[in-house]
């Protein structure tokens, strides 16, 4: 299963199957910055990474993401995260693919 943030907005509270449940969550986790959800200040990605210079920014997100997703999605477990580059924007965006424990 691979992971990409198109639309944060659409939360389903009752997904139809443990697939969209697990993707429902991942995308929760990778789009909460980490200090932000008051009684689990750890829960989330560190957005202190988001100014550094890419190859920096690149290795301490895959970290983090390698860290982060076991703790608060034990379902699955990453197995590659690549990046979306958008030169014009300036932006890079990650995606995480992921094995799922679950049929």
């Amino acid at each position: 299963m691979e992971v990409q943030i198109k639309n944060k907005n659409n939360i389903d509270f009752a997904p139809d199957s443990v697939l969209k449940e697990i993707n429902q969550n991942l995308r929760t986790i990778l789009t909460t910055a980490r200090g932000s959800v008051p009684l689990d200040r750890d829960f989330g990605i560190d957005m202190s990474v988001i100014d550094l210079p890419i190859p920096l920014y690149k290795a301490k997100l895959t970290a983090d993401i390698y860290d982060t997703i076991p703790k608060y999605e034990p379902r699955v477990k990453v197995v590659d995260v690549t990046y979306e580059h958008d030169v014009l924007s300036g932006r890079s965006k990650p995606i995480v693919k992921v094995a799922t424990f679950v049929h």
